[in-house]
């Protein structure tokens, strides 16, 4: 999704605007998107909320499952247009996008200059003619802000669910067409475990307030032949399309914020 990303700064876009979002074809070809805590409980109702490991940080994360093939998000139509109630906050954050500096908890505002989003001549000014940052960036600092401590939240809650061996690798046949299809790669919160938990310790996991995102997960799976289905409806209105190679495991997608060295505007 993020193709240039680099600080925002008055210089460097003061004559910046950002265009009101109307297509989501930017996010067209992601098949997975983190998901905070938070997003849980809205996110299952509409897609497959699963966790992915981070080898090199040595941490799970959720995401949405947005496809059954890499490349491919199934929620986005032809008309760019986004074909479910829900939303992934990152993919509404798009094109701005939260860097961390140094290991003091700072971060900057980031942008993706090559967005189609950023324009010279349509939307709403990033700054003012005094230089100053407008509402517009006002309103994304305080959103990704937010998003920020969600993220630090998510990130507890699926340490204390590594920590007590909750995860369990899914593996899941689904017929899609006249094709049977692996879901690998991905991890579930394990009921069983769950349910032989020591009441101390089901307590602790009540009073962290995590019990509705885990059941919001374990009845999320559901959605799968949700996108069985919109992936059959696609194959049936594209006959012409080329065959379909076997998907591969899901991996988590290149996204990462440029680390900067100055920017004017902090979060």
């Amino acid at each position: 999704m993020f193709k240039k990303v680099v600080p925002v700064n008055q210089e460097r876009h003061a004559n910046k605007k950002i265009k009101q979002v109307e297509s989501f074809k930017f996010a067209s070809n992601f098949h997975i998107a983190y998901l905070t805590l938070h997003e849980f409980v809205r996110a299952a109702a509409i897609y497959p909320v699963v966790f992915i490991e981070d080898k090199e940080k040595d941490e799970f994360r959720p995401v949405a499952l947005l496809g059954l093939d890499a490349g491919e998000n199934l929620f986005v139509g032809g008309n760019g247009k986004w074909q479910a109630s829900y939303i992934p906050a990152i993919i509404r954050r798009y094109p701005f996008a939260l860097s961390q500096v140094g290991d003091d908890g700072r971060y900057l505002v980031c942008i993706d200059e090559e967005s189609e989003l950023v324009s010279d001549t349509e939307g709403s000014p990033m700054f003012s003619e005094k230089g100053e940052p407008t509402q517009v960036i006002e309103n994304v600092k305080k959103y990704l802000s937010e998003l920020q401590h969600m993220d630090t939240l998510t990130h507890q809650f699926c340490k204390f669910l590594a920590e007590h061996n909750l995860f369990v690798p899914l593996n899941m046949r689904v017929r899609q067409s006249d094709k049977v299809k692996n879901i690998s790669g991905c991890y579930v919160i394990n009921e069983e475990r769950l349910n032989n938990l020591s009441d101390e310790l089901f307590i602790e996991v009540r009073n962290k307030r995590y019990l509705p995102a885990i059941y919001a997960q374990l009845t999320s799976l559901s959605q799968i032949e949700r996108l069985v289905m919109l992936k059959d409806e696609l194959s049936t209105a594209a006959p012409a399309v080329k065959a379909e190679t076997p998907a591969p495991k899901i991996e988590a997608p290149a996204e990462k914020p440029a680390t900067a060295k100055k920017s004017t505007v902090k979060s």
